[in-house]
């Protein structure tokens, strides 16, 4: 393996930074040619390419977003698209391929792996819905820049006696959502893994407010209904002022964590190695606190558990 290339597809993720600075800073250790391609598949097509030297990644380990940018691409996902990004591949002498971001990002180097192109996959999305990896980069930083969300909530609840319905990402995984009611206290977790009753959140909501309660905080994954027709609904059914706080994209930005950091460190340095190793059709993860490697079509083909003892738990500490 004497040339690589690495990309960053789909949605941005805190802690991308990093695994692209592992992935070059490996590769050169190693004497590999690393060339960085901007705009995901989008950047490939179009050879949006240059070579990456150790300086290229310096002082990015604790930025947020991603230097390669980052696209999505309709014509990649065409056989003239692929076969466009193939005959890029040839002209830049790039033999593999790291691509950094979710399963819409591992269904491209999919495609590449089954054409001959080497490829590895390290998951990088903030909704950490990966079915095969505990853990995606980019969900813990989300997570803690939704708790600060919530801890500046509380207060101004508390101060006017409100409900507050806070909607964070996640169409198809609760995840954000479920950890976030966690560890933030909140009174209820609405997500699209599980079926709710509104008369039972307002249940909550009442019984709160006759024992004195201050404040209360519904945690609202994107997709589930409209958060302020929801808020309307809950305000006319119990009469405690509810808003909603849409918290939008904040959730991707800001310096990833140190869980995030050496998440995308471990991971980019992994990539190399197993591209040096010949391996193709492979995506990194983690499990029990230890890095996997899987074969990708079987990673893309595992349904995410939804973590019910989680749930039940918010429940439990809610009352």
């Amino acid at each position: 393996m004497k040339t690589i290339g690495v990309l960053t597809s789909g949605g941005d993720a805190p802690g991308m930074n990093a695994a692209i600075r592992a992935v070059v800073r490996t590769a050169i250790y190693y004497n590999i040619k690393v060339f960085g391609i901007e705009r995901g598949y989008d950047g490939l097509i179009n050879g949006s390419i240059e070579e990456m030297g150790l300086s290229s990644v310096g002082d990015i380990i604790h930025r947020g977003g991603t230097i390669l940018k980052t696209a999505r691409c309709e014509e990649f996902k065409t056989k003239k698209g692929q076969n466009k990004a193939l005959n890029i591949l040839k002209v830049f002498g790039i033999e593999g391929l790291v691509v950094i971001g979710g399963d819409g990002t591992f269904t491209g180097a999919q495609k590449l792996s089954k054409a001959g192109i080497k490829t590895v996959g390290i998951p990088g999305t903030i909704d950490n819905d990966l079915a095969y990896t505990d853990y995606t980069i980019g969900f813990d930083t989300a997570v803690n820049t939704v708790l600060d969300s919530i801890s500046k909530v509380r207060d101004t609840s508390t101060s006017h006696g409100r409900a507050n319905i806070i909607e964070v990402m996640g169409r198809h995984c609760g995840d954000i959502a479920l950890y976030t009611g966690l560890a933030g206290g909140a009174e209820s977790v609405i997500v699209p893994e599980v079926e709710f009753n509104i008369d039972n959140i307002c249940k909550k909501l009442i019984q709160g407010k006759s024992r004195g309660k201050l404040h209360s905080i519904i945690m609202l994954a994107e997709g589930i209904g409209n958060a302020f027709e929801l808020g309307k609904q809950i305000e006319e059914i119990t009469d405690i002022e509810t808003r909603v706080t849409v918290l939008g994209h904040v959730q991707r930005g800001g310096s990833p964590t140190a869980f995030d950091r050496i998440l995308a460190s471990k991971m980019g340095g992994k990539a190399v190695e197993l591209l040096m190793d010949g391996k193709s059709g492979r995506v990194i993860g983690i499990k029990k606190n230890e890095l996997i490697d899987m074969d990708i079509d079987e990673a893309l083909s595992i349904e995410k558990e939804f973590d019910k003892e989680k749930y039940e738990l918010t429940s439990i500490l809610s009352i």
